[in-house]
């Protein structure tokens, strides 16, 4: 736990100090299957077009009107729907972590070299094959949520999550993976439901980090998403 919150650490401050030029704009490179089936390299950072660096930082032009003023290109600006849902707490879980963008960033860096660490998409598949984050892996949250009616999918994903299934039925979470947990936005319960559907079973709280932000504050950050 120490080594990967030092090098989480590092990275962030690294990106702080090294201003436009910091972490989220240098990219993690990401291997990911396109809606072809096809693998490709994805670089996963913050993509933000030329004309919008030229851009002032000032409240005329950052929240004019409906937030953007009508001087600034449409290239910079992101609109989404966000009357959906309720708002979730900052903290699930006192031994959960909420992570933001550039955690999650972080957290993708070192699972490409780390196995025993995954980024989870609790959406439904539709969901995710639309749109998600480069390197994640779809496990809907209905599977875990009503594992009963979903018995052949939740048995094969626990078991991708690095889960023992024991004959009598019990758990072995020794070699469990440690997971970031994602959904639609911070008004968005689904990755909450898994997460709740995870510790019901006995899944350790220390190894699963919360992205509250989900799809909605990644895309608005202007990050790599697997849809062009």
């Amino acid at each position: 736990m120490f080594y990967k919150t030092t090098i989480l650490s590092l990275l962030l401050t690294s990106s702080i100090i090294a201003g436009n030029h910091g972490f989220e704009y240098e990219g993690v490179a990401v291997k990911t299957v396109d809606t072809n089936g096809k693998i490709k390299q994805v670089v996963v950072k913050r993509d933000i077009p030329k004309e919008c660096t030229k851009v002032p930082i000032s409240n005329t032009m950052l929240w004019t009107g409906n937030y953007a003023n009508a001087k600034v290109p449409d290239a910079c600006k992101s609109t989404y729907v966000s009357t959906k849902g309720k708002l979730l707490p900052m903290h699930l879980h006192e031994d959960i972590d909420t992570y933001g963008e550039l955690e999650v960033l972080a957290f993708i860096k070192e699972m490409q070299e780390n196995d025993s660490m995954m980024l989870v998409d609790g959406r439904k598949e539709e969901w995710y094959h639309y749109r998600t984050i480069p390197g994640a892996v779809n496990m809907p949250f209905h599977h875990f949520k009503e594992r009963q009616s979903y018995e052949f999918e939740f048995e094969h994903e626990i078991q991708r999550l690095g889960v023992k299934i024991n004959e009598d039925d019990t758990f072995d979470f020794t070699k469990a993976k440690t997971l970031t947990v994602f959904c639609n936005g911070p008004w968005c319960s689904q990755s909450v439901a898994l997460i709740i559907a995870l510790l019901d079973i006995g899944y350790p709280a220390e190894k699963i980090k919360w992205y509250r932000g989900g799809m909605q504050t990644w895309l608005a950050a202007g990050m790599t998403s697997t849809r062009e």
